[in-house]
């Protein structure tokens, strides 16, 4: 990292390490709070290890619950960082697999499209891909929403631990590949280990500049 973003970097750490308090769960679009603070948006399939990025994100142990139930998260969890408050974080519901009925996770689906299309400020979007399986079609129907709704988003691959050094450079290369289709994915691939702390403080300096920018 360049000085400048270390400099950053140092900040986010601090910003994260304090306070992070859970603010609300919005089950449907009439409970969302007030839009006073900038807000940066945590996706992926079931399972892809949300919430335990988020406990790690913010050196918590159970500030976003985990579960191997994929499914879990079925509302919007909102989160303020800072004191006084800098911005949100805001986990949404896992999209996939995830075991429930059709009519539920349909509900679930709409409340996110809607809440990413309308939302004016949320800054970015975090999709996050397993790095043992990469790019789902279920990630590729949530890049192209974001593409033609021009919300930006950046890709995180998490579980980095869990594989070899080289399958893991395969999948990131092929991951950053096809981001280069997608007009509104950020260029910078993460790489990332909620149990290993790998990536997590150039993440959170990467969330720091979007909540700026």
């Amino acid at each position: 990292m360049t000085p400048e973003e270390q400099d950053l970097a140092r900040e986010a750490s601090k910003l994260f390490s304090g306070r992070v308090d859970f603010l609300l769960s919005a089950p449907q679009l009439k409970f969302l709070p007030d839009g006073d603070f900038p807000e940066i948006a945590f996706c992926g399939r079931s399972n892809v290890g949300k919430s335990s990025l988020l406990n790690a994100l913010t050196g918590r142990r159970a500030i976003a619950r985990t579960s191997v139930t994929p499914g879990r998260t079925q509302e919007l969890n909102f989160f303020e960082v800072g004191e006084p408050t800098q911005f949100r974080l805001v986990d949404m519901p896992g999209y996939g697999f995830a075991k429930a009925p059709v009519k539920v996770v349909e509900k679930w689906r709409a409340l996110v499209r809607t809440f990413l299309k309308g939302r004016a400020v949320l800054k970015r979007t975090l999709v996050l891909v397993d790095s043992r399986h990469g790019l789902k079609d279920v990630d590729r129907e949530m890049m192209r929403m974001l593409d033609e709704t021009a919300v930006g988003y950046r890709i995180v691959l998490t579980k980095a631990d869990k594989i070899k050094a080289s399958e893991l450079e395969a999948v990131a290369s092929k991951v950053s590949d096809e981001m280069r289709r997608h007009p509104a994915a950020h260029p910078q691939l993460h790489l990332t280990s909620s149990e290993k702390g790998l990536g997590l403080d150039e993440l959170r300096a990467a969330v720091l500049a979007d909540v700026r920018s």
